[in-house]
């Protein structure tokens, strides 16, 4: 059996939130030993949950991707089992160390020595105002590789302005465009599609640099601004406005390639959206074939048999149309039967999941894509997501579940590092080795 690509490369994450966690989450899926150092005095908002000590109180009142926790308890480690971080922290290990004091730098500088990579997406200025600059990890180790995930990239006026998904989106007019018709963006979700597309780009660069240095024996600065990064996402609103003047708008869930129809209709329901029981099938008609076979599974109702209706030009302008009378047909309809019939027909079509009901889809569980995982913490065993590409000669997997706080101090520090039991000692008793948040951590 082939070994996994990456085997053999050290990387160090100094990531934060999403989008650098995510390109070295991607990183260590394919071989490589990353090691996030971990602050025991400073805790990173969004990254091991919003708070170290949450109150119960408080999990109960947010959003479950950002605070559910088993059984809505905190627990002892509740940053050790936060959703927004077990996401992105599998294949993993952890160490901790304060980089605010010169004896945490030290520990820094040995790990650059024994490492290929350095990855993070703080706010521009953020290491650079504790010494980690380029230059300096370039003087450690000569072809170290450093790869920047800034928000604006490293310079313009925006350079130093901090920013999450939302504010990144925003800028960059994406806010505007995935919206509903009928709905200011206030009213969008939080997913942010460039956070990971900044995060797989991320990886994407640590990979071609280490072709490059195989090549040249020469590490390099890259930079992977992420609002130029996710621009990709909405090129079509750009070039319509380069080439046509046109100001795109949001379009709800229909197509921006000129199909119909494109949206998402609703399905018999058990209950309410307000409790997540509300059921939806996602249809999309490519060309006019697909539309003569939904017309069959419908049963060639007489609204369907339009001759404006023929072709792709024609659906389109009846958008409003389409959409009224496919919702009237599909709210008698169980949404997994549906789907299988549109599918056997070859229109492309698949049921709106309830993140609890995706643990049950066939295709999911065929996949493995949540696997059973026990955390370093005794809070038993729970489904966490598994790497989502498969390899035919190397075993893509879990080998390391979403990674404790400090759970690999030992690793680092003493086989590692090779500090003595002296220094290591003396570590400890000055709180850089911990596997929880100091108490004034709140």
């Amino acid at each position: 059996m082939a070994e996994l690509p990456l085997k053999g490369v050290r990387v160090i994450d100094l990531c934060v939130v999403w989008a650098g966690p995510f390109a070295t989450m991607l990183l260590g899926d394919l071989g490589a030993e990353v090691i996030k150092p971990e602050n025991p005095f400073v805790f990173q908002p969004m990254t091991r949950g919003a708070m170290a000590r949450p109150p119960r109180q408080l999990l109960m009142a947010v959003a479950a991707w950002s605070g559910g926790l088993p059984d809505n308890d905190p627990g002892r480690h509740p940053w050790n089992y936060n959703p927004t971080f077990v996401s992105v922290y599998r294949n993993k290990k952890s160490f901790t160390v304060d980089l605010r004091r010169p004896e945490g730098m030290d520990v820094l500088r040995r790990l650059v020595e024994v490492s290929d990579v350095v990855v993070e997406n703080n706010a521009v200025d953020t290491l650079s105002k504790l010494g980690i600059t380029y230059d300096w990890l370039k003087g450690i180790k000569d072809d170290i590789i450093v790869v920047r995930v800034p928000a604006y990239g490293l310079s313009g006026p925006y350079a130093e302005a901090r920013a999450l998904g939302v504010h990144l989106e925003s800028v960059m007019g994406h806010t505007l465009l995935r919206g509903y018709r009928d709905l200011d963006p206030s009213n969008n979700t939080a997913i942010f599609s460039g956070d990971y597309m900044s995060g797989t780009q991320g990886a994407l660069a640590v990979m071609m640099a280490l072709w490059q240095r195989r090549k040249t024996g020469k590490g390099q600065l890259i930079e992977v601004a992420q609002a130029e990064n996710a621009s990709p996402m909405f090129a079509q609103a750009f070039m319509d406005y380069a080439l046509n003047g046109n100001v795109q708008s949001a379009n709800g869930n229909r197509s921006v390639y000129e199909i119909a129809p494109c949206g998402v209709y609703p399905c018999v329901s058990p209950g309410e959206a307000d409790t997540a029981d509300d059921r939806w099938i996602a249809i999309t008609v490519t060309n006019d074939e697909e539309w003569v076979a939904l017309r069959g599974v419908m049963g060639e109702p007489d609204w369907a048999t339009a001759p404006d209706l023929e072709t792709s030009a024609g659906r389109v302008a009846n958008q409003d149309m389409l959409d009224e009378k496919l919702a009237a047909w599909t709210k008698d309809q169980d949404d997994y039967e549906l789907f299988h019939r549109l599918q056997a027909a070859g229109v492309p079509a698949a049921p709106v999941l309830e993140a609890s009901r995706v643990l049950d889809d066939a295709h999911v569980q065929a996949r493995a894509m949540y696997q059973e995982q026990k955390v370093f913490d005794d809070i038993g065993v729970h489904k966490y997501m598994a790497p989502f590409y498969r390899f035919p000669e190397t075993p893509v997997t879990v080998y390391q579940p979403p990674v404790a706080f400090g759970e690999h101090n030992d690793y680092v520090y003493k086989e590692l590092l090779k500090v003595s039991d002296e220094q290591f000692e003396a570590l400890q008793a000055g709180g850089h080795i911990s596997i929880e948040y100091d108490e004034s951590v709140p």
